[in-house]
């Protein structure tokens, strides 16, 4: 399979997802925004899109951040949506594909950074890509935002401090703004892009300091995003 990682910042790294591209012998190409690579001019060569997390939001104007054009982006997922490509947004990335489908980002309720459990709906237990899950599943999270919600669109699972932590959009179409991805570089690498502002943060309920944030171990984790990416690539394929 061929996939496409739209990369926001160089802190906002792809982790895992590159750990299971390359275990499972799939080919990666990138469009690394903050380096000013272009996105890509065709669609025919993507199988699964991957569009990465990072500190703007879909309404982020090219004032505010000129190597971020949020309305480009959306119109490559909207694009790759619509000719039958996998999808998977993470954090801004999901909100991006809800922007693209139509649904305006949020707040969340709550800030999280850290690692805390999400729990799956009704609507998660009777998908076959997320069976393996179990009812609660701790993930890695760093946001403020959350995806919106199209009318057709399924809550796969929420946490105590964020309603949707994991969204469908269609059957290939599917945002994380929890962060599956994380090992222990890319938690290093958001730590040095944010510790005085974690620094600040001491009083969040959900927000873990570096000390902790460095102990956590993120393998299971990483080994359900992998079975969930094989389950998907093959619906993908069956098509």
């Amino acid at each position: 399979m061929k996939v496409h990682f739209v990369v926001h910042e160089a802190f906002e790294a792809p982790g895992a997802y590159e750990t299971w591209v390359r275990e499972r012998g799939h080919e990666a190409t990138y469009s690394r925004v903050y380096a000013h690579e272009p996105l890509p001019d065709s669609i025919a060569d993507i199988d699964l899109l991957v569009v990465m997390g990072g500190p703007q939001s879909p309404s982020t104007t090219r004032e505010e951040c000129p190597h971020f054009d949020a309305a480009a982006e959306q119109a490559l997922i909207a694009a790759c949506a619509a000719a039958g490509k996998a999808v998977v947004g993470v954090c801004l990335g999901a909100q991006l594909i809800g922007a693209a489908l139509g649904a305006r980002h949020a707040h969340s309720p709550e800030k999280e950074i850290g690692k805390f459990p999400i729990t799956l709906t009704a609507d998660g237990k009777a998908n076959d890509k997320f069976a393996h899950f179990g009812d609660v599943l701790e993930t890695g999270h760093w946001h403020s935002d959350m995806p919106g919600l199209t009318g057709n669109a399924k809550v796969i699972a929420s946490s105590e401090g964020c309603p949707r932590q994991i969204v469908e959009y269609g059957n290939l179409v599917y945002g994380f703004q929890c962060h599956m991805e994380f090992t222990p570089e890319v938690v290093d690498l958001l730590i040095a892009a944010s510790e005085a502002e974690l620094a600040t943060l001491t009083s969040h309920r959900f927000v873990q300091q570096p000390a902790i944030l460095r102990a956590h171990d993120w393998q299971a984790m990483n080994g359900q995003l992998f079975v969930f990416l094989d389950r998907l690539m093959q619906a993908y394929a069956a098509q």
